[in-house]
């Protein structure tokens, strides 16, 4: 029997390249959108209604699919947003905003999916973070906290559902050729302020990194081997090989020397 999976943010960048690869695998994929009547030519899987913000939205979308599949064997929660700014100037409406799709929506997601795998004695929950988890970038830093949240979070719950039969993982990509930057929430880059040309520099680089990024299909491979796997790893990382390995250099050297690594990076 193919496994039934659930993938948040399906419609497009890790998300859709995660389930036309699943498809492609023999798997049952559904994915989210917000509005996915805006989508009507999307015809590589079916894709749900479902704001990860609308914890009633989630109950109808996980309803919907155990009403037609009797189960949901996979949750690859991976809607989320952006979000860059000197963090003085970000409005706090956005931060909130950001934590609610990035953080708060992952888990009103799993408490959604959770009754029923613990009830099959079996699933797996697969929480897309970010390599920006590991370490507090500059004009990423509420981005950077949303995802630390989630990977932390992830650790928890593995222990506390290890005798359910449910395991849960992250994936921290690096930079990705997806659309994520395009929906960013940006601060602007004010002419008075005195972030305004270490953020403008900062902001056109993060740009540049996510346009010349990896294939998403990457993630996709990834995820796949995970599925495959009996007893998945609590962390897995994947990306460029100096985006991962700036997550080791963080284990061994002294704090202000990484920072410095980091500014240097930057240019700041």
């Amino acid at each position: 029997m193919s496994k039934v999976i659930l993938i948040t943010g399906g419609s497009s960048g890790i998300g859709k390249s995660t389930g036309e690869f699943l498809v492609k695998k023999g798997y049952k994929v559904y994915g989210t959108s917000r509005n996915p009547e805006k989508l009507i030519e999307f015809d590589i899987f079916p894709l749900l209604k479902l704001d990860v913000s609308n914890p009633a939205s989630i109950t109808a979308a996980v309803e919907e699919i155990l009403k037609k599949e009797g189960r949901i064997d996979v949750l690859v929660n991976n809607a989320g947003v952006g979000i860059t700014g000197p963090i003085e100037e970000t409005p706090h409406e956005e931060i909130l905003k950001a934590f609610n799709t990035n953080f708060n929506g992952p888990l009103n997601v799993i408490k959604a999916v959770l009754p029923h795998m613990r009830t099959q004695n079996s699933g797996l929950v697969i929480n897309i973070t970010s390599i920006a988890a590991y370490m507090g970038l500059p004009y990423r830093g509420i981005y950077s906290a949303t995802k630390a949240a989630l990977e932390v979070t992830t650790e928890a719950l593995r222990m506390e559902t290890k005798d359910f039969g449910v395991k849960f993982t992250n994936v921290a990509p690096g930079d990705f050729a997806t659309n994520i930057a395009s929906g960013r929430y940006h601060a602007p880059v004010l002419n008075d302020s005195p972030y305004k040309l270490p953020y403008g520099k900062t902001l056109e680089m993060m740009n540049e990194h996510v346009d010349g990024g990896d294939d998403p299909q990457m993630v996709a491979g990834l995820i796949y081997r995970i599925i495959n796997t009996k007893n998945p790893k609590i962390h897995y990382k994947v990306g460029a090989f100096m985006q991962k390995f700036s997550i080791v250099l963080k284990r061994i050297l002294p704090d202000k020397a990484y920072e410095r690594l980091l500014l240097n990076h930057y240019k700041l």
